[in-house]
């Protein structure tokens, strides 16, 4: 808190403010049930909030720039020329934000001609003389110039670091410079890219600090060039007048025609009505009960079911979102109950307990980030708010495991559920020491990706976004990364034993919080019958990993090798020049001005010649050498990327490969791999396909089997569309694209040519992704009106996709959102966006997201059924790997007639449909035999 004046006077920057309390969100904008973006309100009234409650000035004042040109732009028409436009979001909040200002009965200020930065500047110093204490509220760094004895710059507080207060002794020190109004000349010779101050070229901060020490004053520098060396001098001689102008922008003026009226500023109580009336209008329930004591109470829209929709999920992130500005709790501020239990009597005692709770959040304590061969050093347990339990765990796997082993009474039973962060590692470390996970289970990162797809879900994050705490960071326990960091297990428990009870203390309080949220309609089974079981599949899926001939990768890792180097000769002799392949600007300059393959060469921003895939696609006909090129770029990525890579992946226990899947990462519902990414081997091309040969059976008593789902996305977009042509096209089990060919040519089915059934699969596949008649005419080398007129043949046969289509935007534009089939919600607030780009990437998501959403989640009920199945009948077979819409098993050969049937069974009938579900099942010692 600042210290105590009789007179205490704020003078808040608005603009500034504004666009820091915007940006602050911009991660996890808010979106109230109108689907406005209320980011840059809810941030600033936070900051007005905070400032009133904490520092409690008994004058203050928000201050805009004019909505006219100021006089520094009348005479210098480049400043803050490259300024980019207001975001949309902003400007949609900058009245509600002024009457929130009025509401709280604080006067607004500016005036024509004048930035915010002149009136504040120029009250500040009239308040000097009027016996005022002065706290320009501001992040900008040029109202350092303005800080006096009795002027301070405050900067708000930023997560939860506290405001921080600039008098003379903090500018000079930051700027370096024995008086303050010396950051003028600094920012005079330094610039600024925001304001577009062009300063002078090649003097930076550090420069422009040492030069002003030394010099003083622009004025002195440029007196003084002579005594300068090499290019420095010469930019200070050439460039002095814009050195002067540089100065003169960045000053901000202090005899601004503005009246200091004590009495206007005065602070006095707020409007509740007012306040009321803009907080209802906004959705502010938390913030009303902060300004006047009270809840409000908001109409939310009704759905169709029934429920409160406030557009998803506002309703939990606008009573729990944190405030910007303000202090977040911490162990230290919340002095919780944590226990350590090391004794025999205190883990018999405290089992005892955890087997009469009907939900127990655990987390556990490693040496490792990698969890199949991490050793665990302790377990931590909750079930009520601010207490937890850290049993404590030696290395010793032996001694671990015989403490460990009487827990499973607790993780095995059927009624008790089980509550983690990430449970799938959780669930790997525990199996490790013969523990399995059963039961009901509840993932709060999971829970958490549901409600928001598109944010981040670490337990950190949320912690300081629901729960306004910070957590203990690890970095406090074994530092920073580094050959210094030390381990978990280097610890005594003692150590541990507040973090690692924080982080079960604090999952099961977000647990408590996400938890009425699965409960509604669109998420409960989303939830509870398809992402939670999918956490302990994949588990399994991950722990057996699949077996990767080495030899075989390095064999063909040298036949490319051989054909790179082929290529790269070829490539010197057609350039008839020496040049690096691999370098874009060498690359650029051979073929646009060396070879001049086009006289319509295109530059990237940086001005060298564009040469990326794209590009020399279009290329690809003008010089023999662009093909060359292409295929070279094509072996190396092959190589280096995929042959080169996998055989490091390897794991040096087993030899197998073990991917790692993210189901917490794509906004469609698509689950996501590492190490490697297994969604990314490349299909297309014959040597791409070649990787799959590396991937092979266990040994051999097995052969891989690849199920793959037949044309899925056009089978969900028949649904989703009821179109009944293409509806019958599948339960008449015709080839979708000769019958869509036979439709959109008017011939009949068995006269469809390879050209006509070519093209008919363009359509099918690119209609859905929003392709144009431009885009459809690029891919199939055919003209545009030729293009048009497929796709318009295309509607006409199939009218039922072009009302879909324009039904999922209307929906979007009304609901904000789309859903799947299983109510999965893509999100989409920028459907109503007035950018035409942006709009238009929206509306493409509104019509593909569902039906991509809606094979991701068939896929995933099919993992579960197949899994599940499996268990039931005891096989022996395992599944592997899960690949956009196939699934790979190991299969004992005296099972394959079994699992060919059972994996078709369960994969057909994962979802009821109104067409046949198609499977594709094919075995073979590798991946590729298999496919």
């Amino acid at each position: 808190m600042t210290p105590p004046a009789e007179k205490k006077l704020f003078l808040l920057d608005a603009f500034a403010l504004i666009y820091r309390a915007y940006f602050a969100f911009s991660k996890n904008p808010r979106v109230n049930s109108k689907g406005q973006n209320t980011s840059a309100a809810f941030g600033f009234t936070n900051a007005l909030i905070d400032v009133m409650k904490k520092e409690q000035p008994t004058h203050l004042a928000v201050v805009f720039d004019a909505p006219t040109t100021t006089n520094r732009a009348e005479e210098h028409s480049f400043y803050k020329a490259n300024r980019e436009e207001m975001p949309e979001d902003i400007r949609s909040m900058i009245e509600p934000i002024k009457r929130i200002i009025d509401a709280f009965n604080i006067p607004i200020l500016m005036r024509d001609g004048f930035e915010a930065d002149d009136v504040i500047g120029t009250l500040a110093k009239k308040a000097e003389k009027e016996g005022f204490v002065t706290y320009m509220m501001t992040p900008d760094k040029d109202f350092g110039q303005l800080v006096s004895e009795h002027i301070f710059m405050y900067k708000p507080s930023r997560m939860g670091n506290g405001p921080e207060i600039l008098g003379v002794k903090e500018v000079c020190e930051k700027f370096e410079v024995d008086d303050p109004l010396k950051v003028i000349d600094i920012l005079g010779l330094w610039g600024d890219s925001v304001d577009n101050i062009p300063g002078i070229p090649g003097i930076g901060e550090k420069t422009a600090k040492k030069l002003i020490a030394q010099y003083g004053s622009v004025e002195n520098l440029i007196e003084h060039s002579h005594e300068l060396k090499g290019k420095q001098k010469e930019n200070v001689i050439n460039f002095a007048e814009q050195g002067m102008i540089s100065k003169m922008l960045a000053t901000i003026i202090t005899d601004v025609d503005v009246e200091l009226d004590e009495e206007d500023l005065r602070v006095i109580p707020v409007d509740e009505e007012k306040i009321k009336e803009i907080f209802t209008e906004l959705e502010f329930r938390n913030l009303a009960k902060r300004v006047i004591g009270e809840e409000i109470v908001v109409a939310a829209p009704v759905n169709d079911e029934g429920q409160l929709d406030l557009f998803g999920t506002q309703s939990l992130v606008e009573n729990q979102a944190p405030t910007e500005t303000a202090e977040l709790k911490t162990i230290a501020t919340e002095k919780p109950s944590y226990h350590l239990v090391t004794t025999p009597e205190e883990r018999k005692e405290l089992l005892a307990q955890l087997l009469k709770q009907p939900s127990v959040c655990f987390d556990t304590e490693t040496t490792s980030l990698e969890a199949r061969h991490a050793d665990i050093v302790g377990l931590a347990l909750s079930w009520k708010q601010r207490e937890a339990y850290y049993v404590a765990i030696p290395q010793d796997f032996d001694k671990a495991k015989e403490i460990l082993t009487p827990f499973a009474d607790f993780f095995t039973s059927p009624v008790i559920e089980k509550v983690a962060h990430n449970m799938k590692y959780d669930a790997h470390v525990l199996d490790r020491y013969g523990i399995a996970i059963e039961g009901p289970v509840f993932d709060t990162m999971v829970a958490h990706y549901l409600i928001q797809p598109e944010s981040k879900h670490g337990m950190d994050q949320l912690a300081e976004y629901y729960l306004h705490y910070k957590p203990v960071s690890i970095e406090d326990l074994i530092g920073k990364k580094g050959k210094n960091q030390r381990s978990m297990g280097d610890l005594e428990p003692a150590e541990v034993k507040d973090y690692a009870c924080e982080d079960a203390d604090i999952t099961w309080q977000l647990k408590e919080l996400f938890e009425p949220e699965m409960q509604k309609p669109h998420l409960k089974n989303l939830f509870y019958d398809l992402e939670m079981p999918l956490v302990l599949v994949l588990q399994e899926m991950e722990k057996e990993g699949i077996s990767i001939d080495i030899e075989n990768l390095k064999t063909y890792s040298k036949e490319l090798g051989e054909h790179i180097d082929r290529l790269e000769k070829e490539i010197l002799e057609l350039a008839g020049m020496e040049f690096n392949i691999d370098s874009p600007k060498q690359l650029g300059d051979v073929l646009f001005e060396h070879l001049k393959i086009s006289a319509k060469a295109k530059k990237t921003k940086t001005g060298q010649y564009a040469t990326s895939e794209d590009i020399l696609n279009k290329h690809s006909n003008d010089h023999p050498i662009v093909p060359l090129i292409l295929e070279y770029r094509q072996l190396r990525k092959l190589k280096n990327t995929y042959v080169d890579t996998l055989p490091t992946l390897a794991d040096p226990v087993d030899g197998r490969i073990h991917t790692n899947y993210m189901q917490t990462v794509t906004a469609t519902g698509r689950l996501s791999s590492n190490n490697p990414n297994l969604q990314n081997i490349p299909i297309r091309t014959e040597r791409g396909r070649e990787i799959r040969k590396a991937f092979v059976a266990r040994d051999e008593n097995f052969e891989l089997m690849a199920a793959d789902y037949s044309q899925i996305e056009l089978r969900i977009i028949s649904v989703l569309s009821k179109d009944p042509n293409m509806m019958e096209a599948f339960k008449e089990g015709k080839d979708i694209h000769a019958a869509t060919a036979a439709r959109v040519f008017n011939v009949p089915l068995e006269e469809v040519s390879r050209e006509q059934r070519s093209h008919a699969k363009a359509v099918n596949f690119g209609i859905i992704y929003g392709q144009s008649a431009f885009g459809l005419a690029q891919n199939l080398g055919i003209s545009r009106t030729e293009a048009k007129t497929i796709i318009d043949s295309y509607f006409e046969q199939y009218p039922g996709i072009k009302t879909y289509m324009e039904e999922s935007i209307a929906f979007a534009r009304d609901h904000g959102y789309v859903e799947t089939l299983m109510k999965r919600r893509r999100y989409l607030p920028d459907i109503t966006s007035n950018n035409a780009v942006v709009r238009g990437f929206a509306e493409r998501n509104a019509i593909n997201a569902p039906i991509q959403g809606t094979a991701a989640d068939i896929i995933k009920l099919a993992m579960i059924r197949v899994q599940n199945a499996m268990k039931k009948e005891q096989l022996k077979s395992r599944l592997l790997l899960q690949v956009h819409d196939e699934l790979v098993f190991d299969v004992v050969k005296e099972e394959k007639e079994r699992m060919e049937a059972l994996v078709r069974q369960e994969m057909e009938h994962a979802i009821e449909f109104a067409v046949p579900l198609t499977v594709e099942a094919e075995f073979g010692h590798n991946w590729l035999d298999a496919h």
